[in-house]
């Protein structure tokens, strides 16, 4: 299966030569479990170290070894780094996948191919490169049982002959990737070095591209979404992780562990944090809520299906009033889908989650920063609001590597919300569970364990009035109900407000979120330079939407939403919310393909609705 559905043109007998510095879409396609891992992130160190712009994205199969797996490095010297429709060079190294990934490229493209393969014959319109990789990892490791491994480092050190990658580079980044294991470090570095020489001195090159040095990373890092939710989280001052593994949320939990060991452990020795791994999604969900009614910060990670099982749950934290927070790393469904690609699917269920009526907030992360900066707003907005907040990242950005600038230690302080103090319940003489004494709907609770006679104890899930005694009284329940409502529309005014750019005097709006982001913002430029089409731009960054989303709809003739899912989740939400006269001005544009979004196919749709 090709990860590209370019249409290659007609052979032309030859390929034409110019030079493309820095801009460039280079995948590997490799077998699952052969270790490529290591050299494909040698290979984006590299490029990075050089002050080139890049993302990796990995797609893999849903198995543990044997099967086709493709790893893409984007470089671009403008700074897009959303997936690239097109490959430009192409590194086969699996023989199941070689012919049709090189049936996939455009004209012009590069292949590198092991000499055994013979994949020149195919065609006459891209470049080839034949290298005898058996022969040179032979030559440089002796253990027959390490060239599988060992062979995959040698395509690093040929791609950066070929694309001109510094040499030095490449070590300084095998000496990274391996910084605990000399050995392997200098076995690797010599597997490298022998495909640099090799390239060197026996493959002429006749690709049009280049990596040449620039200065546009500097200060930068490197890491995954789901690391740097990690990071968030323990900053926001978590104590309570409750998880069932399942792909792709697990590695946040996983790196959350390691991370709290570090940093999260007294002086005596002693943890103040509590990671539990329960025995299936629903338990998970509902320690979080149990460690959240305790006064704890409470979280856990899933995906859509763990979505799915916590439903019931989910309705309890919300009418029972109690915080926690939910990271969902959106993959493809419905039920157990493509479970190693990216979606965003899980929007529109995920907002009224569990039976009867409810609403939840939803925290719409587009980067890996934003990972770490909306962790503690989850936190502090969950207590806030005293209700669950799910914060939805999704494979693409959880499990991928991204380019960003450090992120910002965090200043804002913790915030516990509306809980009463012994001192406080002392003052009052008491106080109604459930009663909007402030008019925002949120109601004043005490933590277990408060030593005073008027705190509380128990919480309710079944009808209750204002004091949380059971009730069955209709007007008990309408009122109940309205002032939940109520407090959804609060939080309009407190969760992120979404980012708008705006362009010159634009009749054209588009509305995103998340990592659709990246492939909108390249269409934009692609819309302006190639079709003269100017558009305004919201990026949205929470649910409920705030009154911005409606003055930009109102602001625009047409509207296109974007995102990766069949059925327009956000637009549907979007239509829910606003005044019946404007939601004809909503288009959609939705990918559904578990392919990250590209901004070729944004344009390409956006321009035909318009009629170019």
């Amino acid at each position: 299966m090709a990860t590209t559905d370019v249409t290659p043109r007609e052979s032309s007998g030859g390929v034409g030569h110019k030079r493309i510095v820095n801009d460039m879409s280079i995948q590997v396609a490799t077998v699952n479990g052969s270790g490529s891992q290591s050299s494909n992130t040698v290979l984006l160190r590299s490029i990075f170290q050089m002050g080139v712009p890049v993302s990796g994205k990995n797609m893999f199969p849903s198995n543990i070894a044997g099967l086709p797996t493709w790893y893409t490095i984007r470089a671009n010297k403008h700074g897009y780094i959303g997936r690239k429709k097109e490959i430009d060079f192409l590194v086969a190294m699996n023989p199941e996948t070689a012919e049709e990934d090189t049936m996939s490229l455009a004209a012009g493209a590069a292949v590198l191919y092991d000499e055994p393969l013979a994949l020149h014959k195919l065609r006459d319109d891209l470049i080839f490169y034949a290298v005898p990789y058996d022969k040179l990892v032979a030559a440089v490791c002796p253990e027959a049982k390490l060239r599988k491994l060992v062979k995959n480092m040698v395509y690093v050190g040929v791609v950066a002959s070929l694309l001109t990658i510094e040499m030095a580079e490449v070590e300084k980044a095998i000496r990274k990737q391996f910084a605990k294991k000399v050995k392997a470090a200098n076995l690797n570095l010599a597997a490298a070095q022998a495909g640099f020489d090799y390239a060197k001195a026996n493959l002429q090159k006749r690709g049009a591209f280049y990596i040449e040095r620039m200065n546009a990373t500097a200060g930068k890092i490197i890491i995954d979404g789901n690391s740097a939710a990690a990071l968030g989280c323990m900053f926001a001052g978590c104590t309570v992780v409750t998880w069932y593994p399942i792909t792709p949320s697990s590695s946040l939990v996983e790196t959350l562990i390691e991370y709290m060991k570090e940093y999260r452990v007294g002086p005596d020795g002693k943890a103040t944090f509590a990671i539990v791994q329960a025995e299936d999604e629903l338990a998970a969900i509902g320690m979080v809520i149990g460690a959240g009614w305790a006064g704890a910060r409470s979280m856990t990670a899933t995906a859509g299906p763990g979505i799915s099982l916590m439903s019931e749950f989910a309705g309890l934290a919300y009418y029972v009033e109690v915080p926690g927070v939910i990271w969902d790393i959106q993959r493809v469904g419905p039920s157990t889908g493509l479970p190693t690609r990216t979606s965003q699917g899980d929007i529109l269920s995920t907002a009224f989650l569990s039976h009867g009526d409810t609403k939840h907030i939803m925290l719409l992360p587009c980067s890996v920063a934003e990972c770490f900066s909306l962790a503690p707003e989850a936190f502090n907005l969950a207590e806030q609001f005293q209700t669950l907040v799910f914060v939805m990242s999704d494979l693409d950005l959880g499990m991928n590597n991204w380019m960003s600038d450090p992120f910002e230690y965090p200043t804002t302080p913790i915030k516990r919300g509306k809980v009463l103090s012994k001192e406080d319940l002392d003052r009052l003489g008491g106080f109604a569970r459930y009663k909007d004494v402030d008019g925002d709907g949120i109601g004043y609770r005490t933590l277990p364990g408060t030593l005073h006679p008027a705190a509380a104890y128990f919480a309710r899930g079944s009808g209750h009035n204002e004091r949380a005694q059971y009730s069955e009284r209709a007007d008990d329940f309408e009122n109940n109900m309205e002032r939940l409502n109520r407090k959804f529309e609060t939080a309009r005014s407190f969760v992120p407000r979404p980012e708008i750019t705006k362009g010159k005097n634009a009749k054209i709006g588009i509305i995103g979120y998340g990592t659709s982001h990246w492939g909108i913002t390249e269409s934009r430029d692609q819309l302006r330079d190639e079709y003269f089409i100017e558009t305004d731009y919201l990026r949205l960054r929470a649910y409920p939407f705030t009154r911005e989303v409606h003055e930009f709809i109102e602001q625009h003739d047409r509207i296109y939403v974007v995102e990766q899912n069949r059925d327009a989740q956000m637009l549907t939400l979007l239509r829910l919310d606003l005044k019946p006269e404007l939601t004809t001005r909503l288009r959609s544009i939705a990918h559904i393909t578990g392919l990250p979004l590209d901004a070729r196919s944004i344009t390409d749709e956006l321009t035909s609705m318009e009629g170019k």
